[in-house]
């Protein structure tokens, strides 16, 4: 795992400058096109690292489903670990992924997702703008509806945020959740870095039914609605159930 993390320096690293030319030397349409190719391809070469290492079990097949799903989709998983997107991003190049500026600004992951055309959710209104108006053109969106990490203190999930309601609303777009579910709260909110697991890490990933934005709805109650989506399916009996204290 240590060897993990220094890939991610020195990669990353490679891929802030690389990308930074890639924004400055090419059209728009194709320095997106290059930059979500360079970050997929990373990220799978991180994720087969783990894998043939032995560190991490991976079940994430279910996503394939979501490569052949016309867009717009906004996919919305439940967030457990830093590195949840890593997994997505890996099997579903072409999504925009919205995430905080602060990333976008870390030179050790910001260059990639700047020229992916990744979305900073610094600014709630220029995010949802954004945001609206890529679903418009037929986009796939990763939004993670926590918007931050699950608290270890959280049962199931953090209370939604209110952006995600306000997306489907106004871009009529289909929100599919993802359930990830985890052996390990390695990388969760608030959880030492240098805190060793226990490997392997098992981690797996379901899609879950889309749901829509009705006309009877408001924000709060499909806020609601969609929470108890992911209350009642992570709440299931499962090997991997996330653990209550």
């Amino acid at each position: 795992m240590g060897l993990g993390f220094v890939y991610w320096a020195f990669v990353g690293l490679a891929i802030t400058l690389i990308g930074n030319v890639i924004y400055g030397l090419l059209p728009r349409k194709y320095s997106l096109l290059c930059g979500r190719l360079i970050l997929q391809k990373a990220f799978q070469i991180f994720i087969n690292y783990l894998k043939v290492t032995g560190l991490l079990v991976l079940d994430d097949q279910d996503l394939q489903q979501l490569k052949t799903m016309p867009g717009p989709l906004i996919i919305a998983p439940n967030h457990i670990a830093l590195w949840d997107a890593v997994y997505i991003i890996a099997r579903i190049p072409e999504v925009t992924c919205i995430m905080k500026g602060t990333i976008l600004r870390n030179p050790f992951l910001g260059g990639g997702a700047k020229v992916a055309g990744y979305i900073p959710s610094d600014s709630s209104v220029q995010m949802l703008f954004a945001a609206t108006h890529k679903l418009k053109k037929g986009a796939k969106l990763l939004l993670f509806p926590e918007g931050t990490r699950t608290r270890s203190d959280a049962l199931w999930i953090n209370p939604l945020q209110a952006g995600i309601g306000l997306m489907a609303k106004y871009s009529n777009a289909a929100i599919i959740p993802v359930y990830i579910r985890s052996n390990s709260r390695f990388l969760e909110k608030g959880r030492p870095l240098f805190l060793k697991p226990e490997f392997p890490l098992i981690i797996s990933l379901k899609v879950g039914e889309p749901i829509k934005f009705q006309k009877m709805d408001d924000v709060h109650t499909f806020g609601k609605k969609l929470s108890d989506c992911y209350i009642k399916e992570l709440s299931k009996p499962h090997p991997l159930r996330r653990a209550t204290h």
